[in-house]
């Protein structure tokens, strides 16, 4: 099996073409794609079985070159990987094997490579397909999302960067962006902190102050002022203020 994929962030596309080396051996990625036209583009010259398609890109969004390869003989299958669960009904109208939401968890992708093994199959074998499990699709997407965030999109200057949430030390909210420090060094992202701790593993992330959350596993120290007041310093010496609801936090330490 040949495949393309097309996402406008290359570290995402990169990602997956690993991601996929380890789950799915067999795929070929032929190509890949930073927007919509050149996937269109690409698909018309490569002929690829199958399409991993990102929903919002540039020019045409991932539907509409759906929508485009429908005309196609041999229209390739599709999978489609997005932020956002709000197209999972429309991606299925276009009789999509599989729509996985980012950040793309291990075991959900392999599921999609099992549903795209075996629409190739009946697509070879000239069987008609029954197309994918709707409802299980949209109940895992409703209930078994990715529990928590493990990667995080972030911006330095014009590049954008792949951050292993491992990796990051502390979240802090400025005027309108979130800088990240991390191994990595520093990069703004635009979610909010109420968003952003939502979807942290709330063992390993403390949100100590209406302005900042910290990785619990980088706290250096813990201060405890002459007023009460506490403060954490991490492990890359960046020092910040506890607020009083948060200080429980730390009544066991």
């Amino acid at each position: 099996m040949r495949a393309l994929i097309a996402d406008d962030e290359p570290l995402l596309r990169h990602h997956l073409d690993q991601m996929l080396a380890d789950v799915f051996p067999e795929l070929e990625i032929v190509s890949k794609a930073a927007n919509g036209e050149e996937a269109l583009a690409l698909c018309q010259q490569l002929e690829p079985d199958v399409v991993f398609l990102d929903i919002r890109m540039p020019g045409l969004d991932g539907l509409a070159v759906t929508e485009a390869l429908s005309q196609f003989e041999m229209q390739p299958i599709v999978v489609f990987i997005t932020a956002y669960d709000e197209y999972a009904v429309a991606a299925f109208e276009h009789e999509a094997a599989d729509y996985l939401l980012k950040p793309i968890d291990d075991k959900r992708l392999e599921k999609a490579c099992d549903r795209i093994r075996q629409r190739f199959n009946e697509r070879e074998g000239a069987s008609p397909s029954a197309g994918p499990d709707i409802e299980s699709i949209l109940k895992q997407l409703s209930g078994n999302k990715p529990e928590y965030l493990r990667w995080i999109r972030a911006s330095k200057g014009e590049d954008v960067h792949l951050i292993s949430c491992d990796e990051v030390s502390t979240f802090v909210a400025e005027d309108k962006y979130t800088t990240v420090y991390s191994s990595q060094g520093q990069h703004i992202i635009r979610t909010p902190l109420k968003e952003l701790m939502a979807q942290l593993e709330p063992d390993s992330f403390w949100q100590i102050h209406r302005s900042t959350i910290v990785c619990v596993k980088r706290i250096k120290k813990v201060s405890r002022g002459l007023t009460g007041g506490v403060s954490v310093l991490m492990d890359d010496e960046r020092q910040y203020s506890v607020s009083r609801r948060a200080a429980a936090l730390f009544k066991s330490m």
